[in-house]
This record gives structure tokens, sequence and C-alpha cells, in this order.
């Protein structure tokens, strides 16, 4: 069944960061279909008219990356008709829980000790290695399940940077888009209306301290440095991309050339 793809992006009510990443350039100068790959941040609190427009897109499946302490945090994705819905946390079921809950109480002097002088960053950075080193099953996972079936597909985690940055970025290396197209679109969760809005406990949505402001800017950016330190864990850990995607990810050349058939025009 042929969609509709909207001409320019729509303005989700409840639904941050959402896009569809298709026009992308390959390689080898093809691209990415449209209408097929979205990502976007947690589903939890889409409106009505937001799932409308979700289900407009025909989608076959929703590919949620949140933990368990993501999904009490924030509740469960809205229900789609039709929709398959996958959770495959790609950190562990409390990781920072503790952390998020310091975050939203907003306590100046342990963040001082967590966040300041490049520790934000750093923990940052080595986040994003971790979900590309130790999920390899996972991300196997998902891109066998796009190759067989499960396209028009939405890939999300809360803000729809990291996690959900990160198994985009593997996604596309996959099928050969270019890495600095890659990269592009992963910057584009910095524009204001897409980045995740964090409530701080019992305070509704009052407002930081400029000095908070400042210590979290790094945990919701999204930075170069971060992407390419997901890269380069690849390249340090099985040498180059096509390596990773065959040993690592356990992607036979002919899944991933249904891979490309489901994702490229």
């Amino acid at each position: 069944m042929t969609q509709q793809v909207p001409s320019t992006e729509p303005e989700l009510t409840g639904v941050r960061n959402f896009r569809d990443v298709g026009g992308l350039p390959t390689v080898d100068g093809r691209r990415v279909r449209p209408g097929v790959l979205f990502r976007s941040g947690h589903l939890a609190h889409a409106t009505e008219q937001d799932a409308e427009f979700l289900s407009s897109l025909g989608l076959h499946t929703v590919f949620d990356f949140r933990n368990a302490a993501d999904q009490k945090l924030e509740g469960p994705d809205v229900e789609l008709p039709g929709v398959r819905n996958v959770n495959l946390p790609l950190t562990d079921p409390a990781h920072g829980a503790e952390f998020w809950k310091m975050v939203r109480e907003g306590d100046i002097e342990q963040l001082r000790g967590l966040l300041d002088d490049g520790k934000a960053a750093g923990r940052m950075v080595s986040s994003y290695r971790t979900i590309v080193k130790d999920r390899t099953d996972e991300h196997s996972r998902v891109l066998h399940a796009l190759a067989e079936d499960s396209v028009p597909a939405l890939m999300h985690c809360a803000a729809g940077k990291d996690r959900a940055g990160v198994s985009i970025a593997v996604t596309l290396l996959a099928v050969g888009v270019e890495r600095d197209a890659i990269l592009a679109d992963y910057l584009e969760s910095n524009a204001k209306h897409r980045r995740y809005k964090v409530r701080r406990s019992g305070g509704g949505d009052s407002v930081y301290s400029p000095e908070v402001m400042d210590l979290l800017s790094p945990l919701f950016d999204a930075r170069a440095e971060y992407l390419t330190a997901a890269f380069e864990s690849i390249e340090e850990t099985w040498g180059d991309v096509d390596t990773y995607l065959g040993q690592g990810l356990k992607l036979a050349p002919q899944t991933r050339e249904r891979l490309r058939e489901r994702l490229l025009d």
C-alpha cells in the first residue's frame, strides 16, 4: 500500500524530535526512500491528533529503545492500531535512574560533582561507545527485522537523540548512506522544537537556574563528537564497517541487500 508522506514536517504536539530520514544520499548515488524509516522521541504523550498522524504513516513496527526506568517515568507508548511495538532497551533496566532523579531535583552540588569540567560530555561519549559495542544483539535484531518485513518503521527512545540516534546511524551505515549525511541528520536533534523537555520534580515546568542548564547542556545536545565516538568504536573494535555488520551484527550479504531493497530508492 502506498502511503501519503507529507511534504513538510508535521507539527506534533506531544511527540518531540519526529522526522522522516528519507532522502539521505548513499555513497553509490541512491537515496533513502521517503516514508519507510522514521525517528522520534517517545510516544507516551502523543495527543489524539498526533496518533492519527502516526497512524496515517502505515507503520509496521515501532522500535522503542527505552528501558524500564524510562517507561516508568514517561509511561507506555500510545497504542497505534495494527502497529507492532517492539521494546529493545539499549541501556540496562534501571540505568541512570538515580542520576536522572537527581537531575530533576536539581541538586546543584551533586550536579557539579558529576557534570562539570567536561564530565558530562565524557559521560555521553562513553554511553555512545557502549551502545555500539555492547548492544550488537539488539541492533542485529532490528536490522534483520527491517530486512524481513518491519517497514515502514519508527525508532525512538526517550528524546530520540541518543539510543535512537545510534540505532538510526547503524541502520543508515548498513545501507551505505554517506557518513556526513548520517551526522547531519543526527545533528538535526539540536533544533529548539525537537529538544527533550525535562520537568523538575514537584515543580511542573519551573525553570532551572542558568548554572544548572549549563551543567545539563551536554546531556541534551546532539554533538558531533558523540556520534563520532560511536563510529570510532566500530573501527577500533571491528576494523571497519563491513566487518562490524558481518561479524558484529551477523548480517549476511543477502540480508544487507534485502535491507537496501526495503529502504532505498
